[in-house]
């Protein structure tokens, strides 16, 4: 019987050894997307722009909504509000497809061979592959309407690592309850339309009566959603104590998924 390790270090060792197929993978899932298509890959980057100019034009010349009450700029609730997204985005369509991750590869269940626990990070790598689109056209709208971003957007790598981490423990447990439990695809649909609503993207945290905003703070999104705002247009230094909670803590969850998918993947074969 196959033994798998469920140290910490193997959770990075394995990822690292296996790099080559998760780069293979990643680029087959990102060109099998668009495949057939017109355009191709270029979709990845007119999506966004269309949603970037759509949120511009309804948010700031229809509603004239502000964020804030001491803003004035038409286009910063667009900019503001599709940041936040990006990052929702990125949360949810990973976790959106971790349950039928296990149970639409039912071939390389049987081989044992196999690193099935690459699969999360394959998902993960080709979501941030689509995030880096739309971040880029962030970017290029930025400088269109305000000029050079600050120079703290090169503090946005260690603030949506964590989230990455956080979202492949998430994506391990998920990935392996879907085998035994087909009902979780269903749940985690319901969960991520109300977490859009219960996650600072449409109204600053601000907005909530002082009493109400340390229950927003339970939301695991919060505080990536805001430091990515921070980093990214408001040009502020996330606080480096929230910083070290958020990476330890994800940390944890990454290795925690990482044991359960270890633990569980056993019985993969029999149920499916």
């Amino acid at each position: 019987m196959h033994i798998f390790s469920i140290s910490p270090r193997e959770v990075m060792v394995s990822l690292w050894r296996n790099r080559n197929l998760i780069a293979v993978s990643v680029r087959r899932e990102v060109l099998g997307r668009y495949r057939g298509s017109v355009f191709g890959i270029f979709w990845s980057f007119f999506n966004p722009l269309l949603m970037l100019a759509i949120y511009t034009v309804v948010f700031s010349v229809v509603f004239q909504a502000r964020w804030g009450a001491g803003s004035s700029s038409k286009t910063e609730f667009a900019m503001v509000l599709f940041a936040g997204l990006i990052i929702f985005n990125l949360f949810t369509e990973c976790i959106n497809r971790s349950p039928g991750l296990i149970i639409s590869n039912v071939n390389l269940v049987k081989k044992v061979v196999f690193p099935l626990e690459i699969l999360p990070a394959v998902g993960v790598l080709t979501a941030m592959f689509h995030a880096l689109i739309s971040f880029g056209v962030w970017f290029l709208a930025y400088g269109l309407f305000f000029g050079i971003p600050h120079v703290t957007v090169l503090l946005l790598p260690i603030v949506v690592w964590p989230l990455l981490m956080f979202i492949m423990g998430l994506s391990w447990c998920l990935a392996s309850l879907g085998v035994y439990l087909r009902d979780v695809s269903q749940i985690i649909s319901v969960v991520t339309s109300v977490l859009m609503f219960m996650s600072p993207i449409f109204y600053p945290v601000s907005a909530l009566p002082e009493s109400y905003r340390q229950f927003l703070y339970l939301n695991p999104l919060t505080p990536v959603i805001e430091m990515t705002r921070d980093v990214l247009y408001w040009g502020r230094v996330p606080s480096f104590e929230l910083l070290v909670i958020y990476w330890v803590a994800t940390a944890f969850v990454a290795w925690v998924g990482f044991v359960w998918f270890q633990k569980t993947r056993k019985g993969f074969a029999d149920v499916l």
